[in-house]
């Protein structure tokens, strides 16, 4: 495992591939209550590995997502280097209202402290001025100890800093192949100043693993309503032919590559999920597959090619519902 070492208040090292956990007592992923056990020996075998950075969120399972981490989580033993980090759902994002959010959510988590405490949206019409208030006095009681949001810009990462009066340490962001936006200002940025980019769905929920086409499309709910259209598929050829080309060349598979792909930027942590330990210990691989720059040009060339159609986001109707404009 590689890490990023020295960021945020707590000096613990943030290895470059995490562990997401939104399928985690999560219906809509197929992967319910029931889900716990297999969940308890991912978390298990991820801390074997030396994943250290930990990310669950309110909304995921409504709750279910915290309480099956933190009972794995402390399972699985030592916990001192852990990055727990978790997310507010702005809906009303004023700082009474987070500070509550906050300690249900360590409760679930069974956590005396939150490592990382994110907002899970920017609030379309309200900005970040009360949240961050909330968010300064959840650090200074010891709740929380590095504040972080996602799907920020980088001009509203700015004013959060400036709202919370210290640094927000991350940024969690859609960033992969196919989301290639955050390469741009987001990552400079961090990697200027010290900071975290967190790159969510890096796999682009399975499109960039080779495995499916549009004669062979998944049958989970979340990804068939989202960019799984056919059209979307046959886009796809091209870059996934440069993906198995890079994997021939380093014995790795196609998915490895795209998450290497990611990690290669600096300051940067991929997040993905897994549905089992095999598919976790393939994504830990990832870590130490360096690409040379030819190579990870040439992936990013391939994927400009990459023309989608676009599809409904993959956020449930009543987060989409509760933060429209």
């Amino acid at each position: 495992m590689r890490y990023l070492d020295g960021l945020g208040s707590t000096g613990k090292p943030w290895s470059v591939i995490g562990l997401g956990t939104w399928q985690f007592g999560s219906s809509e992923w197929g992967y319910g209550a029931g889900f716990a056990e297999e969940a308890a020996r991912i978390v298990a075998r991820a801390r074997e590995l030396g994943i250290t950075v930990f990310d669950t969120a309110e909304l995921y399972g409504f709750g279910r997502s915290e309480r099956i981490l933190g009972d794995a989580l402390r399972a699985a033993g030592r916990t001192d280097d852990v990055v727990l980090a978790t997310k507010f759902l702005p809906v009303l994002p004023l700082g009474p209202v987070l500070q509550q959010r906050a300690v249900a959510s360590a409760e679930r988590l069974g956590a005396p402290t939150l490592d990382l405490y994110q907002v899970h949206k920017p609030h379309p019409v309200l900005g970040d001025t009360s949240a961050m208030r909330g968010m300064a006095g959840l650090k200074r009681v010891g709740l929380v100890r590095d504040a972080g949001v996602s799907a920020y810009s980088l001009r509203r990462w700015q004013a959060a800093d400036a709202a919370l009066g210290a640094p927000v340490l991350s940024n969690q962001v859609e960033f992969s192949l196919l989301s290639r936006e955050p390469a741009e200002d987001l990552v400079p940025f961090a990697a200027a100043h010290d900071r975290v980019v967190m790159a969510y769905s890096p796999l682009a929920q399975g499109l960039l693993s080779t495995r499916y086409d549009e004669t062979h499309r998944p049958s989970n709910t979340v990804r068939r309503n989202t960019a799984w259209l056919p059209e979307n598929l046959r886009a796809l050829r091209l870059l996934h032919d440069a993906l198995r080309e890079v994997a021939a060349a380093h014995d790795a598979t196609p998915a490895q590559v795209a998450l290497a792909w990611v990690v290669h930027h600096p300051n940067t942590v991929a997040i993905p999920g897994a549905s089992s330990v095999a598919q976790l210990e393939s994504n830990a691989a990832a870590a130490d597959l360096a690409l040379t720059a030819d190579e990870h040009e040439s992936l990013t060339a391939a994927a400009r090619r990459v023309h989608r159609s676009t599809g409904p986001r993959a956020y449930p109707a009543m987060v989409r519902d509760a933060l429209r404009p």
